[in-house]
């Protein structure tokens, strides 16, 4: 690492990984056009990822056109605080905005199952995963089941579709397009009376200036879960670490991008 030459990560992918058992978080900074792994900190705060940044030079931080993080305030105080013009380069990850939107739909199949369940009615048992699923990737084998509780008028089913609308934000191209869209969605999910996906709306419009940004930054962490399935292969290679210093070195090594056959 000491011999690798400073150069410019133009799109950083900004995530937490967990490290052990008992809540013990990394911050990991990957360079999203390489797919390596740059930097490794303690837990998840805001010093976590401000010491990646501190030891860049103006130039890099400079350099710097997107990054691509959840919506953690510690790493979007970190950002802001170092990176020239960080609130036209910071990106909310989809698939975490997505996520959190998905929550709140199997919150509601919860409460709604509940409610049939007291009354014997068994029409939501056993559906659990079907509404975590996007249209195109339900089974082939389930279709059929699914589409027919989609006929029912139920209350999950409305909250699936308000989840699977909210997809079209990312295909917008021009940011116009996307503002006019999403205030159109963010009607429909306030007045849902469904009271999960109100607070999910609520949230992701706290933050929806970085979730736009994605017109101008197409960038996601994507990649991230490719790296973190390569560093738990690492991880169950080795047995497990007993030292955390240890790991962070194997990950570098594997995951690093370095030459380790110079010259």
């Amino acid at each position: 690492r000491q011999r690798t030459a400073p150069k410019v990560v133009r799109r950083l992918g900004v995530d937490e990984k967990a490290a052990a058992k008992g809540h013990k978080y990394w911050t990991l900074v990957r360079d999203l056009d390489e797919g390596t792994v740059e930097h490794i900190a303690e837990d998840r705060r805001q010093e976590s990822l401000g010491g990646y940044y501190a030891g860049l030079s103006p130039q890099q931080l400079d350099g710097i056109e997107a990054v691509a993080m959840d919506m953690w305030e510690p790493y979007i105080q970190a950002t802001r605080a170092q990176v020239p013009e960080a609130a036209e380069k910071i990106v909310f990850d989809r698939f975490h905005v997505m996520g959190h939107v998905g929550k709140a739909v199997d919150a509601v199949r919860k409460q709604e199952h509940r409610d049939l369940m007291a009354s014997g009615d068994e029409t939501l048992k056993g559906s659990t995963y079907l509404w975590l699923y996007s249209r195109e990737n339900v089974p082939e084998r389930r279709r059929d089941e699914f589409d027919a509780l989609m006929r029912q008028e139920l209350k999950v089913g409305r909250a699936w579709a308000i989840k699977e609308a909210l997809r079209r934000l990312w295909h917008d191209v021009y940011p116009a397009s996307g503002w006019t869209f999403w205030k159109r969605w963010y009607f429909w999910a306030t007045h849902s009376r469904l009271e999960p996906i109100r607070k999910a709306a609520e949230t992701v419009c706290r933050h929806i200036d970085n979730i736009l940004t994605y017109s101008q930054h197409p960038v996601t962490n994507a990649m991230s879960e490719g790296l973190n399935s390569q560093i738990q292969k690492i991880k169950s290679m080795a047995c497990g670490f007993r030292n955390t210093e240890h790991f962070k070195t194997a990950i570098y090594f594997h995951c690093g991008g370095l030459d380790l056959y110079p010259c």
